[in-house]
């Protein structure tokens, strides 16, 4: 497959916060595929990027079908390409990818970066800023963190998410500057909730703890967020990997807004019953999960700082065991 028409140079706008962005989306799984049909819809000059065929094939052929909170409809508009060379010089790049294909998509960009592009990192878990970092230059890189989407592919060409709780942006190294505020605005002009965060540690933490409570316990007991929260055991055991999450934040000296780590967890899962965290997507798929950067970061760090994380490290065990057997399927 070729990409669908010939790479064009940055748009003309006279910065990255002009409505019409050149944005370059690299991993059209899921999340990628929404960010792609959204910002599409919005106008922007948007290029999906992968090297797997199955998505890019179907919406070359018949456009991206966008389901769920965010309304029912299709794009026409979103180019496709195997490689960021093919896409050239981009004003925003989101690295849309899992976290252990981070290292391996990132060099690609730098030679295409020109003074303000923006490389916006949008993994679960943690250190995907400090991934980017090893090769990127710190001062093109800003955080993302996509919150309550729940999102899934039907089938080619096609993406659903359950829900449309917020996207958070921050500076890699912190502070509410004018590009993530510009940033925020983009994102809301295109139908996501959005916020820019100045504590950028404490914007991912709180998604972190999410993450921590879902990943790993929907994996295991191999159910959605509702049916989780509905079983009074496998919930115990999820809100005990929050608990360890907590604790090891507070420990590194995290000020949540917060009291009840409990109540905020059960609270954001309750807006997404129907959701599959990617953890349990990518098991049903017999794909190696993001378990290492999610609650196997609960066990490292607790480790480090003297604390006990039996429920993680009792869910991570289960789990990579079981994903060594996918690599025998």
């Amino acid at each position: 497959m070729q990409p669908k028409r010939t790479a064009r140079s940055p748009s003309t706008c006279s910065g990255p916060f002009e409505r019409a962005l050149k944005i370059g989306i690299v991993g059209t799984g899921a999340m990628g595929s929404v960010y792609a049909g959204m910002f599409a819809r919005a106008g922007h000059e948007v290029w999906a990027i992968d090297a797997r065929h199955e998505q890019l094939d179907a919406i070359a052929r018949s456009g991206l079908t966008v389901s769920g909170a965010s309304g029912s409809f299709v794009v026409h508009n979103i180019d496709v390409a195997r490689v960021p060379a093919d896409v050239g010089s981009c004003d925003l790049w989101l690295v849309a990818t899992k976290a252990h294909d981070v290292e391996d998509v990132v060099p690609h960009l730098v030679p295409l970066l020109q003074p303000d592009s923006i490389v916006m990192t949008l993994q679960n878990g943690l250190g995907s800023g400090e991934r980017v970092a090893r090769h990127v230059p710190s001062k093109h890189i800003v955080i993302g963190v996509a919150e309550g989407f729940g999102s899934s592919i039907p089938k080619p060409g096609h993406v659903h998410h359950e829900g449309m709780r917020l996207i958070r942006i921050g500076e890699l190294l912190g502070g509410l500057s004018d590009r993530v505020q510009h940033l925020e605005q983009v994102f809301h002009d295109a139908g996501f909730n959005a916020r820019a965060f100045a504590d950028v540690h404490l914007m991912i933490w709180e998604k972190f703890l999410c993450n921590v409570t879902l990943s790993a316990p929907c994996a295991a007991f191999d159910v959605t967020v509702g049916e989780l929260m509905g079983n009074a055991e496998a919930w115990a055991v999820a809100l005990g990997c929050t608990m360890e999450a907590y604790r090891v934040g507070v420990a590194m000296g995290l000020a949540f807004p917060f009291d009840d780590p409990v109540r905020y967890v059960t609270d954001f899962a309750s807006t997404i019953p129907e959701a599959s965290p990617s953890m349990r997507l990518d098991h049903l798929a017999r794909r190696p999960s993001e378990i290492e950067v999610i609650n196997g970061q609960v066990v490292t760090l607790s480790l480090e700082l003297g604390l006990e994380a039996p429920y993680n490290e009792t869910l991570c065990a289960i789990l990579r065991r079981r994903e060594a057997d996918f690599a025998t399927f």
